[in-house]
């Protein structure tokens, strides 16, 4: 099996305080770098990449769908590295990749090798990092594990929203659009793979410590833990089984579809609404103040909410946002658009990352995530595409998106009437 020619990295020194919070900095951290990875970070090299290249905003956005698509056929794969070799080792594999993949978009000739390296950024970027990172996190926690995955994301986000900033301010004046995306390989290298190496912890009983920081167990203790979780933990295929997996997984998909198509064409769709450019681009700002503050708002709701009221919340709020696009106008409309666009946008993320592992339990989580993460990273294929085709066929972003409604009102049908999973059956000799 192809994890079992990875290396296996050297044991972590045990020690007596708790390492949690650590691993939440570090995977944040992680998090931030999946950047040149996100739409933000692709879109300040797509105008320079076009004239360059000789491609439209079509082809680009083609190959992007293209890319994105063909990407997230491998993450259930890269999720069950994590189940079987650790965070450690899956994020060095990731880390390591996805720098050679950045690497590979400075030296795009035309269509074909620009739908090649798209295919590599977003696979080991937008989608195995992110799920590495923030799945690294989980097991450090039980009553805590929503407000620190919440953090993670948060602090991830901030970071992330300083790689399209960092671009287009600095590395592609300073070395051109080719040379950006080098710097950035660097840079992913030069941070990632130390904390991959040596920053990150698997489990805590590796350094003999315990979730939360509780006191540590014997070793009777710990085994007799360790066999109850594996009990209660859901194989993949037994997760799939389950309505509330399929409606967090819709209410993932249904943001980060519509959530990718309104950031691609922000600065087309808000000039329509009387925004300038630079009012347009501005717009980045509420929304990433406002998912910074749901991220940690959400990760303590599902530690004290049934999933599929936060799952509500977080589908009602990216109704909101697509209802209000015809409303944006320069000024306060346009700063409450982007705070409920960026609120909407990280609501449903954090949702699935937090609550997962409350839901199925952490023994497959790595592959049960990357269902939903290869599910996620397909669906923001389409939302650029479609937002585009709607505005060609009718001159206007405004009836593609109230036609969208149907997603999220959809996902909150199902959420309301799925059921808690129970307890998997080991008698099942399909599970």
């Amino acid at each position: 099996m192809f994890t079992s020619l990875l290396p296996s990295p050297q044991p972590p020194r045990r020690s007596t305080r708790f390492s949690g919070w650590r691993i939440v900095l570090l995977s944040a951290v992680a998090l931030g770098m999946t950047g040149p990875g996100q739409t933000p970070g692709v879109s300040v090299f797509v105008d320079p990449m076009m004239a360059s290249l000789d491609l439209t905003r079509s082809q680009v956005s083609t190959a992007y769908l293209i890319g994105t698509l063909v990407g997230s056929f491998a993450l259930p794969r890269l999720g069950r590295v994590i189940d079987d070799r650790g965070a450690r080792v899956a994020m060095a594999l990731v880390g390591g990749v996805f720098g050679v993949a950045l690497a590979a978009m400075s030296g795009v000739i035309g269509l074909v090798t620009l739908v090649i390296a798209f295919t590599g950024i977003r696979l080991f970027g937008q989608g195995a990092l992110t799920l590495v990172a923030t799945t690294a996190v989980a097991p450090w926690f039980n009553r805590r594990r929503g407000l620190a995955i919440g953090v993670t994301t948060a602090l991830g986000s901030a970071l992330l929203s300083l790689i399209p900033v960092f671009s287009q301010a600095v590395a592609i004046p300073f070395a051109g659009w080719r040379g950006a995306w080098l710097i950035l390989a660097a840079a992913v290298w030069l941070i990632v793979l130390p904390i991959a190496v040596r920053g990150l912890i698997d489990r805590p009983r590796d350094v003999g410590q315990r979730p939360d920081g509780d006191a540590p167990l014997d070793a009777e203790a710990a085994a007799a833990a360790d066999a109850e979780a594996a009990a209660v933990s859901f194989t993949r295929r037994q997760a799939m089984r389950t309505p509330m997996f399929w409606a967090v997984a819709g209410g993932v998909s249904a943001t980060g579809m519509i959530g990718t198509g309104l950031a691609f064409h922000q600065i087309d769709l808000l000039g329509e609404q009387g925004l300038t450019p630079v009012e347009a681009a501005a717009n980045f700002v509420p929304q990433t103040i406002a998912a910074l503050t749901t991220t940690l708002l959400v990760g303590s709701m599902v530690d004290r909410f049934a999933s599929r009221w936060v799952l509500a919340t977080s589908m009602a709020m990216l109704a909101a946002a697509m209802i209000m696009v015809p409303l944006v106008a320069p000024g306060l409309l346009a700063v409450t658009y982007g705070m409920v666009v960026g609120a909407a946008g990280s609501a449903a993320r954090a949702l699935e990352a937090a609550s997962f592992p409350k839901l199925f339990g952490l023994a497959n989580i790595g592959s049960i995530r990357g269902v939903v993460t290869a599910i996620s990273v397909a669906s923001t294929a389409f939302g650029p595409l479609a937002l585009s085709v709607g505005q060609d066929l009718t001159g206007s972003y405004v009836q593609v998106l109230l036609l969208l409604l149907v997603l999220p009102l959809g996902v909150t049908v199902l959420g309301l009437v799925a059921k808690v999973p129970a307890v998997p059956d080991r008698s099942d000799p399909a599970g």
